[in-house]
């Protein structure tokens, strides 16, 4: 499959998170020696995808001088000799092409977007990602999939993680049935997005992604959401962050597919 751009909403703050990451944006949030927003481009260029736009937000000059400072040695083995020469023996990023915008501190996910339109103006269809997120998802047979259907706009449907239960009651609320919310018939949209250039012709100005832009493709029958029951697990907690951390400390977490 040929390489297709990827539209990263690098944007939030994370405030759920913000007793861990004072300061640092959502997305550099480290799970292991990486931040998940590293997890996520590393999961996309594994699949042949490495032409990366970051819509930057709150704290961008945390994103910026990560990469601009970025220690291939730190995630690769690598030859030390004596006098301090460094032999990289794997490389992570260098043949990645990276585009940081500025899309705005306080702005919405569908303002991101429109913010970074001039950027995939030539493309007939990307991708796109929140990057609080991990998935082990045959990106290549998913894109296939949304591809030939033709919908403008395509999203991962997933069972929720949560530990919470779904509660079936009558109007006397007498309870005819209680299941945990991850077996119950509840999907949520994960995100992992691909649409086609067409997207932009639902946007309006000041309007958030999920929203009208959304009731205007539902009306039109051009929202796809593709059920997976696989890995996936979002990053909205700290409690999910320390799940994650644990599963990178496995040695096999199941998002690493590269």
């Amino acid at each position: 499959m040929a390489a297709i751009k990827v539209v990263l909403f690098c944007g939030g703050t994370g405030a759920r998170l913000r007793d861990f990451s004072e300061n640092v944006p959502k997305p550099m949030v480290h799970i292991g020696y990486r931040p998940i927003l590293w997890h996520v481009m590393k999961y996309y260029a594994s699949f042949g995808h490495k032409d990366f736009i970051l819509c930057l937000g709150y704290r961008a000059d945390v994103i910026k001088e990560y990469f601009l400072r970025y220690n291939e040695a730190v995630s690769n083995d690598f030859v030390l000799s004596g006098e301090g020469q460094v032999e990289l023996l794997g490389s992570d990023i260098h043949d990645w092409r990276i585009s940081f915008v500025d899309s705005g501190v306080t702005s919405s996910v569908g303002e991101r977007l429109r913010a970074v339109q001039p950027y995939v103006a030539d493309d007939e269809v990307f991708l796109a990602n929140y990057t609080d997120g991990l998935t082990d998802l045959d990106l290549s047979r998913y894109i296939a999939e949304v591809v030939d259907r033709g919908t403008i706009a395509n999203f991962v449907s997933v069972r929720p993680s949560l530990t919470f239960h779904v509660v079936d009651a009558g109007e006397e609320g007498i309870v005819s049935r209680i299941d945990p919310v991850s077996e119950a018939d509840v999907r949520i949209n994960a995100g992992w997005y691909v649409f086609r250039q067409e997207i932009f012709e639902f946007l309006r100005e000041g309007e958030d992604l999920v929203g009208p832009p959304f009731d205007r493709l539902i009306a039109r029958k051009e929202l796809f959401a593709h059920k997976y029951d696989g890995f996936w697990m979002g990053m909205d907690t700290f409690k999910e962050k320390e799940q994650l951390e644990d599963m990178w400390a496995s040695g096999k977490p199941p998002w690493v597919v590269w």
